[in-house]
């Protein structure tokens, strides 16, 4: 006799059930909201020594708003002013302005899936998927005005003041995409500058398409961000050896220590070298860079210089090359190490982006893939940390001390 599996019906997913139950309770959290709003106001206007001026006046047609779980269904409640009180102000929820339809993650969430590499025909898919059926669509009309929406807000922010803040440290770096720009075919280059403030939060302070190696480029972003206030000289910068950033940060902030990126460095130092030798050259450098202080990191400069100098002359002068400026870091709190030594912040914010722009067909424009990375940029930050040891901010901008090898002295008397 043959083994016959009996089939059970299927049961619901358990996922469903649970989104229901989560849509339910925001509904009735909702209404009971903005009920609790309308009876605050009729309470304000209502004054106990004159006769009622507001009263309630029905609703107005249910409308759903979408949200990260789904659409939700409210009935937004209306008040009516009596004649003779025509002075009283009228009901406005804050909870549901007028023409909201979509909470403020959603709206965030469009841009997003479009910053990923999502195309227009299959937002309507990724949308339901994420939010279910009742998701919107997402037409190339609407993508032209989000884009368009982008750029003034890059407008906007690029003018902000920076006034009230103090920059200790900042990061820069130029980004490569592949988009054409123009009739030359020139890939476009998008120069970052992140700042870190007194405080240890971790903002994006300059967002401009350049030239990644010319002083020039450099030096228009860097007036600009002394333009909007930031007058103070950052204590550091970091940065790679071949950006024209440094000959601008010495016209502009001259006071500024420079810190070359050392990721950045053993890359350009193994790519001097035959395949064969780089794993040995890399924890040798890797070495260095980890030293408990300058001193055995410079005797480890020298014994690298030993090994390699006859058959790599080229890769020793790379090494050699801004030597000192390779272990400025040490001239700052150890706890601030793992911040200051690369410009990884920056790096790590890049591959979505290339993600989007690997996915735009034809030329792309200077002004379309600004916007992408200030968007994306912009996103990003929002999940930055504080640095480690930020409280040591403070001593780093107190001319009473200085660090050495990570460690606090008191700074000598001029």
């Amino acid at each position: 006799m043959k083994n016959v599996t009996k089939l059970r019906p299927e049961a619901p997913q358990s996922s469903d059930v649970l989104t229901e139950i989560l849509r339910s309770g925001a509904q009735a959290l909702l209404q009971q909201a903005v009920e609790a709003e309308l009876q605050a106001y009729l309470s304000r206007v209502n004054s106990l020594d004159r006769p009622p001026a507001a009263i309630r006046n029905g609703y107005s047609p249910e409308r759903a708003i979408q949200t990260g779980i789904g659409a939700i269904p409210v009935q937004q409640p209306r008040a009516r002013i009596k004649k003779g009180f025509e002075g009283i102000e009228q009901f406005s929820s804050k909870i549901l302005p007028p023409y909201l339809r979509r909470t403020k993650s959603m709206e965030e969430l469009i841009p997003w899936l479009y910053l990923k590499g999502i195309s227009t025909g299959d937002f309507q898919d990724a949308l339901q998927a994420l939010l279910g059926a009742d998701a919107p669509g997402l037409s190339a009309t609407t993508i032209t005005r989000l884009k368009a929406s982008w750029s003034d807000d890059y407008e906007q922010w690029a003018k902000r003041d920076l006034s009230t803040k103090r920059y200790v440290y900042i990061w820069a770096d130029g980004v490569h995409f592949n988009v054409r720009l123009g009739e030359d075919g020139e890939r476009a280059c998008i120069l970052v500058i992140i700042g870190a403030t007194s405080e240890g939060n971790k903002e994006l302070l300059a967002v401009e398409a350049g030239m990644r190696e010319s002083t020039a480029s450099w030096k228009g972003l860097l007036l600009g961000l002394r333009r909007q206030g930031m007058t103070v000289a950052p204590e550091l910068a970091i940065g790679d050896g071949a950006l024209g950033f440094w000959a601008a940060l010495s016209e502009v902030y001259s006071t500024t220590k420079e810190q070359r990126c050392v990721v950045h460095k053993t890359a350009n130092i193994l790519d001097k070298l035959p395949r064969k030798t780089q794993p040995q050259a890399k924890k040798m450098l890797h070495d260095m860079y980890n030293a408990e202080n300058k001193v055995d990191a410079n005797k480890l400069v020298d014994d690298f210089a030993k090994v390699y100098e006859a058959k790599y002359p080229k890769a020793v002068a790379c090494l050699m090359k801004n030597r000192d400026s390779i272990f400025s870091f040490y001239d700052f709190p150890a706890e601030h190490w793992c911040h200051i030594r690369s410009t990884n912040v920056i790096e790590s914010m890049f591959a979505t982006v290339r993600l989007r722009t690997e996915k735009t067909k034809g030329c792309g424009t200077a002004k379309a893939t600004l916007t992408m990375v200030f968007k994306l940029a912009e996103n990003a930050s929002k999940t930055w940390k504080k640095l480690r040891g930020y409280e040591r901010l403070a001593e780093v901008i107190d001319i009473r001390w200085k660090f050495e090898d990570g460690i606090r002295v008191e700074a000598k008397a001029a």
